[in-house]
């Protein structure tokens, strides 16, 4: 019973996952990114120190944005109208996703730069 449970609800999170993916044009140009910083760490072979922060910073902002188009969903199906309270909160959502996407912007700067110069 307790198995069933968990593999209802880790189906239920899985297909969340699918429609951010297919819906959400800022998940989708964040996966993008994510797989593009990806790739370049293999090429450069980062370290696994590096490899965690990367996943850190990564998930961060995926997180973010799966956050952020949650509360965009939710202020759309309470509040069609455009209301000032409703643009506040989203607004402040997408504020979250800059921050997490600025943050992981500078964990990049700081594992990749000293990688690439290495190459020369």
């Amino acid at each position: 019973m307790k198995n069933k449970k968990w593999s209802i609800g880790f189906s239920y999170a899985w297909e969340g996952i699918v429609q951010v993916v297919k819906l959400e044009r800022n998940f989708q140009i964040h996966l993008i990114t994510a797989l593009l910083v990806i790739i370049a760490g293999f090429i450069l072979g980062l370290s696994r120190m590096e490899w965690i922060f990367i996943v850190i910073a990564i998930g961060i902002v995926l997180i973010a944005e799966m956050i952020n188009s949650t509360i965009e969903r939710i202020m759309d199906y309470i509040k069609p109208d455009i209301h000032p309270a409703a643009k506040q909160i989203k607004d402040m959502a997408a504020g979250g996703v800059l921050i997490a996407a600025v943050a992981a912007f500078i964990i990049g700067l700081f594992i990749f730069i000293p990688n690439i110069i290495a190459l020369f």
